[in-house]
């Protein structure tokens, strides 16, 4: 594989997978010229680097590729060191597949008793990337296992190596697959809650209102009680595609391409004229297409009669919707009682 396209993905993994407060600090480590080639193609605001070189690193020059994806390596592995040193495994956790590919697989942690409410979790990264072991150790994993509940955490497939219909379709496979164990893995399936962030908000909100894919895995629309989509935005597709195209236009084509149908197809705000999945709580941080949509989508279920409440928080940008889905748990962060009497209330007996 040429050198070049070996550094694309290792700068990628500078500004997701090491996280944004270790890239921030990693920048002022890269050699001047190299500062300067990010901050004229990304501006200067921290909050909004990270997202434009994902987009955006192809028109850094070879040698400024070279510098970040050296340093990326890095602050990986001492990341990773420090990481390793302080985690121990979970024996409480199973990791199981509900699909033939690798990708269809799941976490799941029992809860505190035999019929306990189960949380199902669906990971963002634009389609394209993201893994469901990010709630290991999460503050939202630990704050629900002491309310009680089982949580369960899915993989699904991933762009451009499928589409997100077979992304919509792999929520609504895993969801049957949990229903269909649920004897055996000590919860109630029929007090289930539905989370997802940032893509993951989507493909929830999808499956929550196009009934195609909970059809399709011998589901009905009530076979969860609840959907909480947590900052999400394409919500309506083709005004995201327009709104932020500066930014994420190549991951909204990528996953959701130039036809206008399909693109109104994997709307969920054009699916909820029902019927739809029983209740959600939508919730945004302060990003304007996000925030906007929200309501959007929550005024459509409402008319739908669909209830559906809407919720923003505190948080700019990037820095915000990372926020809300590292921070939700943690007892000072205001979302967490927000979920937590939705939770309590659509899983109750």
């Amino acid at each position: 594989m040429p050198r070049r396209h070996i550094l694309i993905p290792l700068i990628a993994l500078a500004v997701t997978a090491t996280g944004f407060a270790t890239f921030a600090q990693a920048q002022d480590r890269l050699p001047r010229a190299c500062r300067q080639e990010v901050r004229a193609l990304c501006g200067t605001d921290r909050a909004a680097v990270r997202a434009c070189l994902v987009e955006q690193r192809q028109n850094l020059s070879e040698p400024c590729r070279q510098q970040i994806a050296s340093l990326v390596q890095q602050r990986a592995g001492n990341d990773g060191a420090r990481r390793a040193g302080r985690s121990a495994p979970d024996p409480a956790m199973q990791t199981m597949a509900y699909g033939n590919d690798p990708l269809q697989a799941l976490d799941y942690w029992p809860g505190a008793s035999a019929g306990a409410p189960l949380v199902v979790f669906v990971h963002g990264g634009g389609w394209k990337r993201g893994d469901k072991q990010m709630m290991r150790g999460s503050a939202k994993l630990e704050h629900w296992q002491a309310a009680g509940y089982a949580v369960a955490s899915i993989n699904y497939r991933l762009v451009p190596d499928a589409t997100v219909e077979q992304q919509a379709a792999d929520v609504a496979g895993a969801v049957a697959w949990l229903r269909a164990n649920a004897a055996r893995l000590g919860f109630d399936a029929d007090r289930i809650a539905l989370v997802g962030h940032s893509a993951g908000a989507h493909l929830v909100a999808l499956v929550g209102t196009d009934p195609q894919y909970f059809r399709a895995a011998g589901l009905p629309m009530d076979a969860v009680r609840g959907i909480v989509p947590l900052d999400g935005a394409a919500y309506n597709v083709p005004d995201q595609m327009d709104e932020n195209a500066r930014l994420m236009g190549d991951t909204y084509a990528q996953a959701f391409g130039t036809d206008p149908a399909r693109q109104r197809a994997l709307s969920p705000t054009f699916h909820a004229g029902g019927p739809n999945a029983p209740e959600f709580l939508i919730l945004h941080v302060q990003r304007a297409d996000g925030a906007r949509q929200s309501r959007e989508l929550a005024a459509a279920l409402e008319r739908a009669g669909t209830p559906a409440m809407v919720q923003g928080f505190d948080g700019r940008g990037l820095r915000g919707h990372m926020q809300i889905n590292r921070n939700l748990g943690e007892a000072d962060y205001p979302a967490t009682p927000v979920v937590d009497a939705f939770l309590a209330r659509v899983l109750r007996r």
